[in-house]
């Protein structure tokens, strides 16, 4: 299975390195269903899996001036903050089981991995009607565009924190509607903002957990890999035209978790 997961990790870098987002909401379900990691653990490895590998990728859309700093961090300091907030002391309070009835249980392990396909299913549908994400939202007002563009920074802060995703499939979309971003400068700015918000919240909370840095290395390494592969593949290959195919990916994949969990 360890080989199959390393396959999926050069599909994760190269999902971030195509169309700037979607590769990290499937780190932590590899981590998980490939290499049998702890689902609480595997939050914690998505992190730093996804933020160097978003780091690497940022840097040849900075050298191609594809990347708006200021945007960054309208965007990124908000979603910074409540990730090291959920990291330090929401997510240590959530109980190892979470719901107990008779013959069911819902324990702390199933409910991030539960909380993750739902995010799984919300990032396949915009990603599926990823066309609409290029359109201006007219009934926005420019002058609060700052101001909800930063409330969004701080809800994928909270999932970042929560469950270790990076959070592009709604950084993308704000960047752009709110921020009139251009596409290709949201994708170089996106990676910006995910690879500071996840190693933020990896290093927030690193100590309190027990790393096997040589397997969490050797993935990421695929994974960079994988980014480099997707930044270049950028050059001749439309990432819109992708979406909606990884869109649907995901969408099974998130079913896929659910009924997992809950009904097998």
């Amino acid at each position: 299975m360890e080989i199959i997961g390393y396959a999926a990790a050069i599909l994760i870098g190269v999902s971030l390195g195509l169309i700037g987002g979607g590769g990290s909401i499937l780190t932590v379900p590899v981590l998980v269903y490939l290499f049998g990691i702890d689902a609480f653990l595997a939050t914690e490895y998505s992190l730093f899996v996804v933020g160097i590998s978003s780091l690497v990728g940022s840097v040849s859309y900075f050298k191609k001036g594809l990347v708006n700093f200021k945007m960054a961090l309208i965007f990124g300091i908000p979603s910074v903050i409540s990730i090291f907030l959920t990291r330090i002391y929401l997510l240590p309070l959530i109980p190892e089981e979470v719901v107990r009835m008779q013959h069911f249980t819902i324990t702390r392990n199933i409910f991030l991995l539960l909380i993750f396909a739902g995010l799984m299913i919300l990032a396949s549908y915009k990603m599926i009607k990823s066309n609409s994400s290029e359109q201006p939202l007219e009934s926005m007002m420019t002058k609060n565009n700052n101001l909800r563009a930063a409330g969004q920074g701080s809800i994928v802060g909270i999932l970042t924190g929560l469950v270790g995703a990076g959070g592009g499939f709604m950084i993308i979309p704000a960047l752009v509607n709110l921020l009139k971003i251009p596409m290709k400068v949201a994708i170089g700015t996106s990676l910006v903002i995910i690879s500071l918000n996840s190693l933020i919240g990896f290093f927030s909370s690193v100590n309190h957990t027990k790393i096997e840095w040589k397997l969490l290395i050797s993935i990421t390494a695929i994974a960079v890999a994988g980014i480099i592969i997707g930044s270049q593949l950028s050059k001749k290959i439309n990432g819109k035209k992708l979406k909606s195919v990884f869109g649907w990916f995901i969408l099974v994949m998130g079913v896929y978790i659910i009924t997992k969990e809950i009904f097998l």
